[in-house]
């Protein structure tokens, strides 16, 4: 009973606190707060979602409600970091201009067709995909739903078709080898200096650590995976996700002098990966 009460209070003097720096903030900046506009996301696991407030803050002289789901910068983020709904917003986008263009298919040729599909759906299924890192499997299979729909449509085929044929043809990665291409390319601008700080700051090499600069490992281009007590939010964590996807790459990728030639050779290898 206690320590039900002290966590209540903790969370309680947390609330007050972002409040108030929310608060300081749009004051200093000379800003007001939109309520209608404002949502706020407390994010916790499956478990504890439960013991999530679910009582409006009052921001300044507004009432905010939180939210179960929010949107930021296309992307929506669930409260459970579960990103189940960006991945339904992503593959009913995805069907929706697949019906659209199905009407049209006969009108078309099949390269035009391939164009379309490669800038309106291909692009929506990449968009913000490396968020996704690390989400279950069946979250996986409905975006690689929507890209064999799309392989279908551009060769004409029937519903119950072998899919895998047209998407090597086509020379698609399959959508979760599309994730860790992206977060590679990622890893490779943050080592290279052409990516975020707020990014490459995050990412840990052997030679950062001063008690193993003199080991073997250090001359490696492997970075440091951290150990995480949540697998289910923390390994979804760009550092750790994208340090395990480098890892595995071969020694002949990471090595690659350019980004292009990085590039080519990254898809390269995951093509193979898909289709052995």
């Amino acid at each position: 009973m206690f320590v039900t009460a002290y966590l209540e209070l903790e969370l309680q003097n947390t609330i007050t606190n972002c409040v108030n720096d929310v608060a300081s903030w749009t004051r200093s900046n000379r800003l007001q707060l939109n309520s209608a506009k404002t949502e706020i996301l407390w994010s916790a696991t499956s478990r504890r979602s439960c013991q999530l407030p679910q009582s409006s803050l009052r921001v300044c002289t507004d009432e905010v409600l939180p939210a179960a789901v929010v949107r930021d910068l296309g992307i929506y983020i669930d409260s459970d970091v579960s990103m189940r709904s960006q991945v339904t917003k992503t593959v009913s986008s995805c069907f929706a201009v697949l019906r659209q263009l199905r009407s049209v298919r006969r009108s078309l040729p099949r390269s035009i067709i391939q164009t379309l599909v490669t800038s309106l759906v291909l692009t929506r299924l990449d968009f913000g995909n490396a968020t996704l890192a690390g989400i279950p499997q069946y979250q996986l299979k409905r975006l690689q739903s929507a890209m064999n729909a799309a392989a279908r449509l551009v060769y004409s085929s029937r519903k119950f078709d072998h899919v895998t044929p047209l998407l090597r043809q086509l020379h698609w990665l399959k959508a979760p080898e599309r994730i860790d291409y992206k977060l590679a390319v990622l890893v490779y601008k943050c080592q290279h200096g052409s990516a975020p700080p707020y990014l490459a700051d995050e990412l840990c090499r052997p030679t950062d650590i001063e008690g193993r600069r003199c080991l073997c490992s250090a001359s490696s281009p492997s970075l440091i995976v951290r150990r995480t007590r949540l697998s289910t939010v923390a390994d979804l964590a760009f550092p750790d996700a994208a340090s395990r996807v480098w890892n595995e790459l071969p020694q002949h990728v990471t090595a690659a002098e350019s980004l292009p030639v990085f590039c080519s050779r990254l898809k390269t290898h995951l093509f193979k990966r898909c289709f052995p």
